[in-house]
């Protein structure tokens, strides 16, 4: 009973933030409210079984430790921006190809870390970040086209919920602050009841049990942007889940080999894989479960096999997924204000520890964020471009990314004349 209680406290820390993708990219793609339950059911699923391909600890996969996965914000902005120009096919497409080559590049990634040093990373979250504020003020007012955009009441209910989330982050202590973004979104729902603006209709129309299906959404479809972006989001997450198994190694007094850190990749790999093919999202270690086990001070894996079990039968019931489609879209647009803001948020305190460094730094920032917005607010900039030059130029996220990670190799990896003049030095010698 106590492991099911802790299992259940995990459950609920990753909630929020497992059902906003679902909820955010259903939206955007204008998904039906079965599509939305539907999406929203098998992502709850995929995160128990990514989750459980993580801890389990054998020859190929899983780095062993007690390791939550769930679907990472920072492929919000990238599969909206694709679905708008290619369909929700080549969002599937993208993600199964990247899943292969995560699982292909697992053995050596840790030697490709060096073309991801936090300057570039920060600089990609920050991007996305700043691409991800529309989107939430959109949903603020109503959602985009909505004849009541920008109401009385919608404009209450979306800063109400951004207001009661912040009065709790900043009165609220431990667990309860944790899931401070759920509170909100159940508290600001229920208010709109009262005001007449919930609809039950997709919860009274779901089923209590249905089976998952592969391509639900049809036949992915192969776009070279699209499978581009999603590497680069792959690669980001690769990175900031190495964070999280380091954190967690130090709590669970494991050194970590390289080995174990290929079979953690792989593990995630396998998970954007799977992802892709049954139409859910590409999977990241969760931090906010890393805070927990500090907090609660268990380290058993069992405690998060429970987890993910609890994840995968929640999952096989799409009456608990439509509840959460119910959701106002004025409701979600207050919480993913502050959840959107949290990763530029995120993106700047990596950015933070590295900005000072260099002047060469903070040109590459400079550089790559106004690249990034550039193309995103005049995505029309590179249309007389070749196709094959456009694959770098399609969208603001990969434009930025690319700028940042050419800026590092020119300013920090290319031999300068100095460093050529010592090396000389030291041949001589």
């Amino acid at each position: 009973m106590k492991t099911a209680a802790l299992g259940f406290q995990h459950v609920l820390a990753m909630y929020a933030g497992a059902i906003l993708v679902p909820l955010i990219v259903g939206d955007a793609l204008g998904l039906t409210s079965e599509q939305l339950t539907y999406l929203v059911a098998i992502d709850i699923l995929m995160c128990g079984v990514a989750t459980i391909l993580q801890v389990v600890n054998n020859r190929f996969f899983g780095i062993g430790l007690p390791v939550v996965l769930g679907c990472t914000f920072t492929a919000v902005g990238p599969m909206i921006a694709i679905g708008g120009q290619y369909g929700i096919s080549a969002i599937y497409g993208a993600i199964i190809v990247t899943g292969i080559v995560v699982v292909l590049i697992s053995g050596f990634f840790g030697s490709l870390v060096r073309f991801f040093p936090p300057v570039v990373t920060g600089t990609v979250v920050t991007i996305i970040g700043i691409t991800l504020i529309p989107v939430a003020i959109n949903n603020l007012g109503g959602g985009q086209g909505a004849s009541d955009f920008g109401s009385i009441a919608n404009i209450s209910l979306g800063f109400g919920t951004l207001l009661f989330i912040i009065l709790l982050y900043r009165f609220a202590t431990g667990f309860l602050r944790s899931i401070s973004i759920l509170i909100g979104l159940i508290v600001g729902t229920a208010v709109a009841m009262f005001m007449g603006k919930v609809n039950f209709s997709a919860v009274a129309e779901a089923s209590y049990f249905h089976m998952v299906e592969p391509f639900y959404f049809g036949t992915p479809t192969f776009e070279w942007s699209a499978i581009l972006t999603m590497i680069l989001v792959a690669i980001v997450s690769l990175v900031e889940s190495t964070g999280v198994y380091f954190a967690l190694g130090d709590i669970t007094e494991r050194k970590l080999t390289e080995k174990d850190l290929s079979k953690g990749y792989r593990a995630e790999g396998i998970a954007i894989f799977l992802g892709g093919v049954f139409n859910a999202f590409q999977y990241t270690a969760f931090s906010q479960n890393v805070g927990l086990i500090q907090m609660t001070g268990v380290k058993t894996r069992k405690v998060i096999f429970v987890a993910g079990g609890m994840l995968i039968a929640l999952g096989f019931v799409p009456k608990i997924a439509a509840l959460t489609t119910i959701i106002p879209t004025a409701v979600l647009g207050g919480a993913m204000v502050a959840m959107f803001g949290m990763v530029i948020s995120q993106g700047i305190k990596m950015l933070s520890s590295v900005i000072s460094d260099s002047p060469e730094n903070s040109m590459i920032i400079a550089c790559s964020v106004g690249m990034g917005l550039g193309v995103t607010v005049v995505p029309e900039l590179f249309a007389q471009l070749p196709s094959s030059i456009q694959i770098l130029t399609s969208n603001g996220i990969v434009a930025g990314s690319v700028t940042a990670i050419a800026l590092n190799i020119v300013f920090h990896m290319l031999p300068t004349r100095k460093t050529r003049t010592v090396l000389k030095e030291q041949k001589a010698s």
